[in-house]
């Protein structure tokens, strides 16, 4: 088996990839490739067709890296309820079965103690460099990952599952915010394959949402409206990724120049999130606020060309900025200064857009996935050849050049 292990290894080497970039690309951490080659553990079902495409082998090919003993016979054990003897008295073979159904190896308080941690870690993402966070939601899958051998009841394996997805899905919204296309888009495709297996169609709607947010901050603005016409079909309805989905097809549809489908869905997501109860923290990625719908709508009419959406990004920043500290400042508040440019730009209040800009980029609170919604600003300001452009542009590329993960946090 170790001779095995360490083809596949080799196999790993030959096409390039260290254990790193092996494990991004998989959206795996490091260590879970450490144990796989090692011959701890082995990948899960799930993550097998990911590996076997970056590897470029089918998955007959990858079995017979990894797992030669699949085709040898187990021998008996009294663990496998396959191999049991039955005992010829009905009545206690049912008590047996009801003990097996009922064994665990996992237990209530794992699976609670995990999704408390997801909650915490949804609720600092608006506050938390990506880098810093993603760190830890590794740490918490690679958990997830290694309780998938245990033994548990059906209930708590649905449970493993759910909060399985809920980790891959945070995994793969820092991945994009952090511009690693292919881990992020491994990670959504596990995200949903657990989702699937768990029959949770919030997390596969919320799929959909993030993908739709990808694809639209790069550019394509059918695929994005597509991809949200999706996730609101999968959504339960009245929850926060009904309305969020919303808030992302207005947005691609101002882009597209769609102006009164664009108000329609500002009216859809404000009369949603009006009727919406909140069961989480107003801080959390995965719960709708009056302050998201507010921030997004200050995008949708900017895009748009508004003039509204200056008095809504200034509602934004009043209400989110926690002081006249831009180091401070949550992300929303960022957005809503390069929203607050952008619409003054249109109004030619030059001066007053080139200072909303300004203090966006210095915040240091623009995270690479939305580098392009600040370098449209600067362009913007470059192409009216204005006398702030260059100093603009030098506080762009401090921001480019930052390393990934520096952003600055409260």
């Amino acid at each position: 088996m170790a001779s095995r292990r360490r083809r596949f290894a080799e196999h790993r080497k030959a096409c390039g990839y260290n254990q790193e970039d092996f494990a991004e690309a998989v959206g795996v951490d490091r260590s879970t490739v450490q144990r796989w080659e090692s011959g701890k553990t082995g990948p899960q079902p799930w993550q097998r067709p990911s590996i076997a495409r970056v590897l470029h082998i089918t998955a007959k090919d990858l079995d017979e890296l990894l797992f030669p003993e699949a085709h040898v016979p187990h021998p008996p054990s009294v663990n496998r309820l396959a191999v049991t003897e039955p005992s010829g008295d009905d009545e206690f073979d049912a008590y047996e079965l009801a003990r097996r159904v009922s064994a665990s190896d996992v237990g209530a308080e794992t699976l609670l103690r995990l999704e408390n941690a997801f909650d915490e870690l949804a609720m600092k993402y608006p506050v938390s460099p990506p880098q810093n966070l993603l760190e830890r939601v590794r740490k918490h899958s690679a958990y997830v990952s290694h309780l998938m051998d245990s033994r548990m009841t059906l209930g708590e394996q649905r449970r493993l599952y759910v909060v399985g997805g809920w980790f891959q899905l945070l995994g793969a919204t820092l991945h994009i915010d952090l511009n690693q296309e292919n881990a992020a888009t491994s990670r959504l495709r596990t995200a949903m394959t657990l989702a699937q297996h768990a029959e949770h169609s919030e997390i596969q709607a919320w799929c959909y949402e993030t993908d739709a947010w990808r694809v639209l901050t790069g550019g394509e603005y059918m695929r994005a409206l597509e991809l949200s016409v999706v996730a609101q079909r999968l959504a339960p309805a009245g929850s926060s990724v009904a309305i969020q989905a919303t808030a992302q097809e207005g947005r691609a549809r101002a882009r597209l120049g769609e102006a009164k489908e664009t108000y329609a869905a500002i009216d859809r997501v404000q009369g949603m999130s009006a009727a919406l109860t909140q069961n989480k923290g107003i801080e959390h990625h995965y719960q709708y606020d009056p302050g998201k719908s507010l921030a997004y709508a200050a995008t949708t009419l900017a895009w748009v060309g508004d003039p509204a959406a200056e008095g809504v990004a200034r509602e934004v920043i009043a209400r989110l900025a926690p002081s006249e500290d831009i180091h401070k400042w949550p992300r929303r508040v960022a957005s809503a200064n390069i929203d607050l440019a952008l619409t003054l730009l249109n109004g030619k209040r030059l001066d007053e857009a080139c200072d909303a800009a300004q203090r966006a980029i210095l915040s240091g609170r623009v995270v690479p996935s939305n580098h392009w919604r600040a370098l449209e600003v600067v362009k913007a300001v470059e192409a009216r050849q204005l006398p702030e452009a260059s100093d603009l542009r030098d506080a762009y590329q401090t921001l480019k050049e930052l390393p990934r993960g520096d952003e600055k946090t409260e």
